[in-house]
């Protein structure tokens, strides 16, 4: 894994929350066709450049939904 790889990786994942505005992770690994370990390292760098905010779902489950910061 090499930051050029993750940079690819975290692009799939800017692309798919563009697409769709508001993702959880099973979205995101069906979009993407990225592992659970592929889109985490992605949601990081995206993370880190303020690109991404979180919040959990308000259902049971309580997922971590993920979107594009407007």
């Amino acid at each position: 894994m090499t930051t050029d790889t993750i940079g690819t990786w975290a692009g799939l994942v800017w692309n798919a929350l563009n697409e769709a505005d508001v993702l959880d992770m099973k979205q995101l690994k069906k979009m993407t066709k990225l592992k659970e370990k592929e889109v985490c390292a992605a949601l990081g760098w995206l993370s880190r450049e303020n690109k991404v905010t979180f919040e959990e779902s308000g259902d049971e489950k309580k997922e971590t939904l993920v979107a594009l910061v407007k």
